[in-house]
């Protein structure tokens, strides 16, 4: 069966720019949809009705014309952060092809002689800018796809907050057009630009100050990278639970009874795609999550003000489910045992010797393996040091078959 569907890329060379099957694509086509500026590209003699995306974006009417020649506009690559990607998750392979053209990311990296596959890829578009945070490290290359003409600035203001003043930015505008314009600078020293493009692309190159906060992407970041009021997963602790919930990519999270966040935020920032829920019935500790999610460049992380289990109702399932606190509350391991997906992890950690009761409890009935975790600091005693021993911690340690 022929495609009813071509996902045309063009870039701003407009029509001349065009392989012939995009154009031949074009000129049969009985409607197309794109934005204004891509039909501007168009010549005149192109007779297809014209149908602008809606606002908000949807392709729902796209979908209205199944089965006539139907074209759909987008800038360079469709299926790099653009309209192919969305149309793969409705559409059946065989109804659709895509004739990309380079996309602005390709251009920017030729323009900077930057290897493509040395570089991060990040979209602002419809999410904050805090989301960049989990990129930035010493040497790291990245090509962000800006979301309006101040991207660069709130870009700069960010570099500078985490101590990354000294990165090299570049701007690109209409890249691959007669207009095409590149703004260089610092993150220090940028200023709002007057008149820059709407559509524009940042490119980084991240140069770490003297005080840079410098976070790894391996779990167990230090302690006073977040906010808390001592409700917090110390570090050896933290990462020891992180290396047994496993976080794979794609995976959901429940961070149950979540204090300051530290253990949802740390799923997602080992990968891209990893989500999490923080489950946390305390005001004050909500904001720390807040606060700590933007900081530490997960603003994704979802936060669910409620007192668990009863606020677990309605949440999506999870492939691992880390539970914190209220360990003895009636009915908390068995509702999130009943929740977790099949080959999903549960970790509970446990300080008080009710809490550990419970879980010995629970082992007993269900399964699962305990582990102590005994952490000690050497501190100064006297003229000399000692060991001062933190609070052991019980680790119950539960996979669903």
């Amino acid at each position: 069966m022929a495609p009813w569907l071509t996902v045309v890329g063009i870039g701003e060379d407009g029509w001349h720019g065009l392989g012939r099957d995009a154009r031949e694509a074009l000129l049969a086509a009985d409607t197309i949809f794109g934005g204004q500026r891509h039909f501007d590209l168009l010549p005149g003699r192109i007779g297809a009705e014209r149908c602008p995306w809606p606002m908000p974006f949807s392709i729902a009417p796209v979908l209205e014309y199944r089965g006539k020649r139907v074209c759909a506009l987008a800038s360079g690559d469709p299926m790099m952060f653009g309209v192919g990607a969305t149309f793969t998750r409705e559409l059946e392979a065989h109804e659709f092809r895509v004739l990309p053209a380079l996309s602005s990311v390709s251009l920017a990296a030729a323009r900077l002689h930057w290897p493509l596959q040395d570089v991060v890829v990040v979209s602002f578009v419809g999410r904050p800018v805090a989301a960049l945070g989990v990129n930035v490290h010493h040497g790291a290359r990245m090509v962000v796809l800006s979301s309006n003409e101040s991207s660069a600035f709130d870009i700069a203001r960010l570099l500078q907050q985490r101590g990354f003043g000294a990165s090299r930015m570049s701007v690109f505008e209409h890249l691959g057009g007669e207009r095409e314009r590149r703004i260089d600078g610092v993150a220090n020293a940028w200023t709002q630009e007057a008149g820059m493009a709407a559509l524009n692309l940042v490119a980084i190159e991240c140069i770490a100050d003297d005080n840079a906060l410098r976070l790894p992407l391996t779990s167990g970041l230090p302690d006073d990278a977040y906010q808390h009021d001592g409700q917090l997963t110390k570090r050896d602790v933290r990462a020891i639970t992180l290396a047994r919930l496993a976080p794979e990519p794609g995976e959901l999270l429940w961070d149950v009874g979540a204090g300051c966040g530290s253990i949802g935020i740390e799923w997602m920032r080992s990968h891209s795609s990893c989500r999490a829920i923080a489950v946390e019935a305390d005001s004050g500790r909500q904001r720390f999550i807040q606060r700590n999610r933007d900081a530490l460049g997960v603003p994704g992380l979802r936060l669910v003000e409620g007192e668990a289990p009863g606020a677990l109702s309605g949440l999506p399932s999870p492939d691992a489910i880390f539970v914190g606190g209220g360990v003895t509350v009636p009915g908390m391991l068995d509702t999130c045992w009943d929740r977790l997906r099949k080959g999903g992890r549960m970790i509970v950690n446990a300080v008080t010797i009710q809490s550990e009761a419970t879980l010995v409890a629970w082992r007993a009935a269900n399964g699962g393996e305990l582990t102590r975790i005994a952490v000690a600091h050497a501190q100064p005693l006297g003229a000399f040091d000692t060991w001062r021993q933190a609070l052991p911690i019980t680790l119950l340690h539960a996979v669903k078959s």
